[in-house]
C-alpha cells in the first residue's frame, strides 16, 4: 500500500483533477468559481470585468485551496462585474470565455454576473455561474487542446446548484460542436440539467433529472429526440429525481456504444446510476466528437436552460467506477454549503502558524509540517470519509516551533483521508491525503 501523488511530486492532498490522473484518465478540462480542483494548483479560477473595463484575477487561498474571493469583494467595492473568463486549471489551457454567435445566440453569449449564485463553501464564500433562461449567459471554447473528438473515449462531472433548473434547452456542460450549429446525432457529448421531457422523455417523480446531450436529444435512457416526450409518457425507471440542495452529476462516454449517467446530492451520500446502457439510434454510434466545450448553452446556442454551475472537469479516457466513487467523496468533503471552515486556524487556534502535508519519497509516508507559536495539547489523527479515526499521529503537549508528524499509509484502505489537526480541543487545520494500491 503506498500513498497516490497528486498533480506534483510535493504533494499528497488529492482534489478531482488528482484522482482522476491515478486511473490513467486525467483531466483535459477543469474548470471552477469555487475551489482549486488539483492539490497543486495556485493559479486563478477566474477573471473579473468591472462594470468600467477593468479586470481582475480571481485566485485561491493557496495551494489546492477555495476562492480569495476577498480580492473579488476589493475590486469590486462600488460596482458591478462579470465574469469574464474561467480559466481551465490543466496545462490544456482550455479556459471558458462568452460564447460567440451560435445557432440560438444572433449576437453571441453575455457573462455572468459575478456576484450572483453565491454559495459557502467550506466556509468561504463562494459564486457560481449563473444562468437563467432567455438570458443568453453562455460559455464556449471551439478551439480545445486534448478533448476528446471522433470516438474517443471521455467522462465529465459537474456540480451546480440542486434547486434551480428549467424545462427548457438546455443548461449544458461538456462537448460539442466546433461550428455552434446542429451537427446531427452524436456530435455532442454533454451533462443536461432540467426537467425537459420534450427531447428525452420523462423521468421518475418531478424531477430536476440529469442527462446526456448526445444532440437532438436529452437522453435519460437510449431513445428520444424531438417532441419524444409528446408521443412517450412513460417514465425511464432508473432516471430518478435528484432531490439535492447541491448536485454532483456524471457522464461518461467510453468509445464503445455505451454511456452511463450518474447523480448524487454534493453534501452527503454516494452516487446512483440514472442510465447505463446502448446509445440511442440511429447514428449515436460510433460518436463524431468534435471536441468544442461549452457551459450555460447547448450545442448550437440553445439558450432557454437555467442552472448554476460551480465546479466541472473533463477527462480523456473513460475512468473505472471506484475513480466516480473517489470524485464524490472528494466533492462532499469539499464542504459545500457548510459555514464551518475546517482548513484553517479559528478561536484559540490562533497559536499555529502554519501547517501542510507532503509526500517523502524515501518512505512512502505523508508528513505533515506544523509550525506553533506557542506551546499547546496537539491532537493529530487520520480520518476516514465516515469520520472513523484510522490512526492517531499525535497526542499531546508540543513545545512551540516547527515539527512533523509521520503517518505511513501502508495498512490503510485505499481512499480518502483526513488528517485533522486539533490544538488545546479546536480543529485548526485539515488536509485531504488520497491512499492508493
Amino acid at each position: 500500500m503506498a500513498l497516490a501523488l497528486g498533480a506534483s511530486a510535493s504533494s499528497v492532498r488529492a482534489n478531482p483533477c488528482d484522482i482522476y490522473a491515478t486511473a490513467g484518465t486525467p483531466c483535459v478540462a477543469a474548470h471552477s468559481t469555487t475551489r482549486a480542483l488539483y492539490a497543486a494548483y495556485k493559479g486563478s479560477l477566474y477573471q473579473v470585468r468591472r462594470s468600467d473595463g477593468q479586470t481582475k484575477d480571481i485566485g485561491v487561498l493557496g495551494a489546492g485551496g477555495d476562492v480569495d474571493i476577498a480580492t473579488q469583494d476589493s475590486f469590486l467595492t462600488g460596482k458591478t462585474g462579470t465574469i469574464s473568463i474561467i480559466y481551465d486549471q490543466t496545462s490544456n489551457h482550455n479556459d471558458l470565455k462568452k460564447s460567440g454567435v451560435a445557432t440560438w445566440l444572433a449576437n453571441g453569449g453575455n457573462e455572468a454576473n459575478a456576484t450572483s449564485g453565491q454559495i459557502k463553501i467550506n466556509g468561504h464564500t463562494a459564486y457560481g455561474i449563473y444562468v437563467t433562461g432567455g438570458s443568453n449567459v453562455a460559455y464556449r471554447n471551439n478551439s480545445t487542446k486534448g478533448v476528446a473528438t471522433g470516438n474517443q473515449a471521455e467522462a465529465m462531472y459537474m456540480v451546480l446548484d440542486g434547486k434551480r433548473y428549467s424545462t427548457y434547452c438546455c443548461f449544458d456542460y461538456g462537448n460539442a460542436e466546433t461550428d455552434a450549429k446542429d451537427d446531427g446525432n452524436g456530435t455532442m457529448e454533454a451533462i443536461y440539467w432540467g426537467t425537459d421531457v420534450g427531447w428525452g422523455g420523462y423521468g421518475e417523480g418531478t424531477g430536476p433529472w440529469v442527462a446526456a446531450d448526445l444532440e437532438n436529444g436529452m437522453f435519460k435512457g437510449n431513445a428520444g429526440g424531438y417532441n419524444y416526450g409528446s408521443s412517450h409518457t412513460t417514465p425511464w425507471p432508473t432516471a430518478l429525481t435528484v432531490s439535492a440542495t447541491y448536485a454532483t452529476t456524471v457522464l461518461k462516454g467510453p468509445s464503445t456504444n455505451n454511456f452511463e449517467i450518474k447523480a448524487g446530492s454534493a453534501q452527503s451520500g454516494k452516487l446512483t446510476t440514472m442510465w447505463n446502457g446502448t446509445r440511442p439510434s440511429p447514428n449515436y454510434s460510433p460518436k463524431t466528437l468534435q471536441g468544442a466545450i461549452i457551459l450555460g448553452t447547448g450545442g448550437d446556442g440553445s439558450n432557454n436552460g437555467t442552472g448554476t454551475f460551480f465546479e466541472g472537469a473533463m477527462t480523456t479516457g473513460n475512468p473505472p467506477d471506484s475513480i466516480d466513487d473517489k470524485i464524490q467523496a472528494d466533492v462532499v468533503s469539499a464542504g459545500y454549503g457548510s459555514n464551518t471552515t475546517t482548513s484553517i486556524a479559528f478561536g484559540k487556534v490562533q497559536s499555529m502558524a502554519s501547517a501542510s502535508v507532503r509526500f517523502d519519497v524515501s518512505t512512502g509516508a505523508a508528513v505533515v509540517g506544523f509550525n506553533l507559536e506557542s506551546a499547546g495539547h496537539v491532537r493529530l489523527h487520520a480520518v476516514d470519509l465516515q469520520g472513523r479515526v484510522v490512526a492517531t499521529l499525535l497526542d499531546g503537549e508540543v513545545a512551540a516551533g516547527g515539527h512533523d508528524a509521520v503517518w505511513n499509509a501502508r495498512n490503510a484502505q485505499p481512499g480518502i483521508y483526513i488528517l485533522s489537526l486539533e490544538i488545546e480541543g479546536q480543529q485548526g487545520w485539515s488536509g485531504k491525503v488520497l491512499v492508493g494500491r
